[in-house]
């Protein structure tokens, strides 16, 4: 079933776009698009990137809006951006899964003039010890750094978003890149109420190497390597780690 779109009247500022890109996500889309709540004159846009599974066919039963658009997240986000009416964007991992009151808090916050934009506390699930951790160490960054990542829902207003030319076309770290931008044009709103993200990649490739592999990652790309180069890297030790869970 579609969310469900509340009757609450919005001015043209409230508005929210609800941008989720996907690839072969069928497993988690369900979950996350009904946790999606509109009003009347939000609305909700899927951007698949190819997929080969039931996607598609999953995010029309809850938007007519659902776009084909060439593999690669930001891309997929900058074609929804595109297509967006509302004047506040949300960029939606689609296994990440929204609090029920999410899309008012993020209105509240963006009345304040000083506020570009912002994300959400981060929660994973399925829970662990190891991932509480791991939450708990992305919620301070993002609190005393004001670094949040795309799991943690980021949202933008859509003017700003326009006029810095969308995410950088880049095949890795694009939300990092957006959010270093933000931060030059005005302050960040991190919310106190949590996302849901799905902890499987954690899970699949173990807490500490993935733990070590993210950090190794971040500390390039703050020292210059060119996004491009950490994709790679990235998509090597994903394979290198997928082979000794095989071995085992």
């Amino acid at each position: 079933m579609p969310p469900a779109e509340r009757l609450k009247t919005l001015t043209d500022s409230e508005r929210i776009s609800v941008i989720v890109p996907t690839l072969n996500e069928q497993a988690q889309l369900l979950a996350t698009l009904s946790h999606v709540s509109l009003a009347s004159g939000d609305e909700l846009i899927v951007v698949d990137g190819g997929s080969t599974d039931a996607t598609v066919a999953l995010a029309r039963q809850f938007t007519p809006a659902v776009l084909s658009s060439p593999p690669g997240r930001a891309r997929q986000m900058n074609a929804g951006a595109r297509l967006a009416q509302g004047d506040i964007l949300l960029f939606l991992h689609a296994d990440t899964r929204l609090p029920g009151d999410g899309l008012d808090a993020i209105r509240t916050v963006m009345q304040r003039s000083e506020i570009v934009g912002g994300a959400f506390r981060l929660a994973f699930f399925p829970a662990s010890p190891a991932l509480r951790v791991i939450a708990w160490g992305t919620n301070l960054r993002a609190r005393l750094g004001r670094l949040p990542y795309g799991d943690q829902a980021l949202f933008v207003r859509r003017r700003l978003f326009a006029a810095l030319g969308g995410y950088a076309d880049v095949p890795f770290l694009e939300d990092v890149k957006l959010v270093q931008t933000l931060r030059r044009h005005g302050k960040l709103a991190l919310l106190s109420q949590a996302v849901y993200t799905s902890g499987r990649r954690w899970l699949h490739n173990g807490v500490l190497y993935t733990t070590v592999r993210n950090n190794m990652l971040m500390a390039g790309y703050f020292c210059g390597v060119s996004p491009a180069t950490l994709k790679r890297w990235y998509s090597d030790r994903r394979q290198t780690a997928s082979r000794r869970q095989l071995c085992r």
